[in-house]
């Protein structure tokens, strides 16, 4: 699974205009779904984005988690994480898990944060969506289930 999360002020998901998800200072965390993933990897995943310490501390330093911030999650299910542009200017998605599949993991990605006492918030997921966030610092990360520098569970 590939995540890239945003520490926001405020973030919203808007579906044929209604905001079906809407949160105030926390993470908004777009998902994506590799079709090697399953439940484990999803619940892995869950955890590093709870337990990141991006959010300042009384000395203004990126020192606590989600919780001890009292922040909630806005989860957005995206499929273009999986983009492979590597042969010519029009991506490629064929590296991005089947939809149904995707869909429970995403689902199980949420149920993690919410078993660790989180808020979540979701977009709708296959939808059109309309994404407004309010990125707060500018702090970005981005976490994979996979090999390399971006993976979830390297050190």
């Amino acid at each position: 699974m590939r995540a890239v999360v945003q520490r926001v002020s405020h973030a919203q998901v808007r579906v044929d205009g209604e905001v079906v998800g809407r949160i105030g200072r926390g993470l908004c965390v777009l998902l994506g779904a590799g079709p090697d993933d399953d439940e484990e990897t999803a619940r892995h995943l869950a955890e590093r984005v709870a337990t990141l310490r991006i959010h300042a501390d009384e000395a203004g330093k990126m020192n606590r988690d989600l919780a001890a911030a009292g922040g909630a999650v806005l989860v957005v299910s995206q499929f273009t994480l999986y983009a492979d542009s590597s042969r010519g200017h029009r991506p490629s998605f064929i590296g991005a898990g089947a939809p149904q599949a995707a869909e429970r993991l995403c689902a199980v990605f949420c149920d993690a944060l919410r078993a660790r006492g989180l808020a979540v918030a979701t977009g709708v997921f296959g939808a059109h969506m309309d994404v407004a966030l309010e990125n707060d610092g500018p702090v970005t990360v981005v976490l994979s289930s996979g090999e390399g520098p971006w993976a979830a569970d390297a050190g």
